[in-house]
């Protein structure tokens, strides 16, 4: 067993080539190969999103407070809440966030791939993060 006292991880500024407005990122767990195990608690300020990108094994959000929006390519962009829980196919290419007016923090889920949990691409522009 091993326990990681509240407080002792600290959180971080992710890079911003991945991110637009301010996101913090508080790692939950990184679990040890055999394990692939990810997961990070993410709180996104109004505005704030990932960039474009996908995950080798899929991710699943699930959404703690606020609201906020998510958008697979192609498809339309969708509003995420408190309580809701979205789940990413591998390989789907996509981005979530912040509300434009709202806050919104999500627990991210994900499994390693040779070390490798997302795969980041281009950041989505003002116009398609409005729609």
């Amino acid at each position: 067993m091993k326990i990681v006292p509240n407080g002792s991880v600290p959180t971080k500024f992710p890079p911003e080539a991945y991110f637009t407005g301010r996101v913090l990122q508080t790692p939950i767990i990184e679990a040890e190969a055999p394990a692939r195990a990810r997961a990070v608690l993410v709180p996104f300020e109004p505005g704030a999103r990932t960039a474009w990108h996908t995950h080798p094994l899929g991710q699943t959000l699930h959404i703690v407070s606020g609201s906020g929006l998510a958008q697979s390519w192609d498809g339309p962009i969708q509003e995420i809440k408190a309580g809701d829980t979205v789940w990413f196919a591998p390989g789907e290419k996509h981005w979530h966030g912040a509300g434009p007016q709202t806050a919104m923090s999500h627990m991210a889920i994900q499994e390693a791939l040779d070390g490798v949990t997302v795969d980041w691409l281009e950041k989505v522009s003002d116009q398609q993060y409005g729609g």
